[in-house]
């Protein structure tokens, strides 16, 4: 279950903090828990109730993406990982699948699950590591599901360092361009590209 902030909870469902606060005192909404540090929050069941959604057939969605044809094992894996994961939950549950860059709006899948997560048919929705589902934008969308009564899981939520990050961004970001290019620009970025992954891999 997934827990807000007051700060958090009171953005999601469009009021302040004093009137979650006021809530309190009288009694109209209890905060699920208070932490030890004496701070308020809320479940994502009681965000639920708060927008009226109490449709409880909605489902877990398993969301798996590679950035290329290349990573179709790789997507197979995923795959074969995520169903296991979401079997152990005994549920109702769905696995859409993505091949693209993670800088990629246009993709199949991802649209796809943005308009399951718009017509509220998603409770859940589970990726193995953030950039699995947008390498930028990740909070824009899960600020959205919130919006919608859908909560996202991340499997893995190991940080990576501030270099690491930014490698992997620019890497990506050169490869989309590139693949806009023709000839000797797409021959340079590409190459570009290869420096960028060898030097990440020295530095590790």
């Amino acid at each position: 279950m997934k827990y807000y902030s007051i700060h958090e909870f009171s953005k999601l469902i469009g009021r302040t903090p004093q009137t979650l606060r006021n809530w309190d005192k009288s009694g109209k909404l209890k905060p699920n828990h208070t932490g030890a540090n004496g701070y308020r929050y809320y479940s994502h069941q009681q965000l639920n109730e708060l927008l009226g959604i109490t449709d409880l057939s909605r489902k877990i969605i398993g969301y798996c993406r590679v950035s290329s044809n290349k990573q179709k094992d790789d997507l197979e894996r995923q795959v074969d990982s995520m169903e296991k994961y979401l079997q152990s939950l005994n549920c109702e549950y769905e696995i859409i699948q993505d091949i693209g860059s993670g800088i990629n709006y246009t993709k199949k899948g991802l649209r796809n699950l943005l308009k399951k997560i718009n017509s509220k048919e998603i409770s859940k929705i589970v990726v193995f590591y953030k950039d699995r589902l947008l390498r930028f934008g990740f909070e824009l969308v899960e600020y959205m599901a919130n919006l919608n009564g859908c909560e996202i899981e991340v499997l893995d939520s190991t940080e990576k360092s501030e270099q690491e990050e930014l490698v992997e961004d620019l890497v990506q970001i050169v490869t989309v361009f590139s693949c806009k290019l023709q000839g000797r620009c797409a021959n340079k970025t590409r190459k570009l590209v290869e420096e960028l992954t060898q030097e990440s891999e020295v530095a590790e």
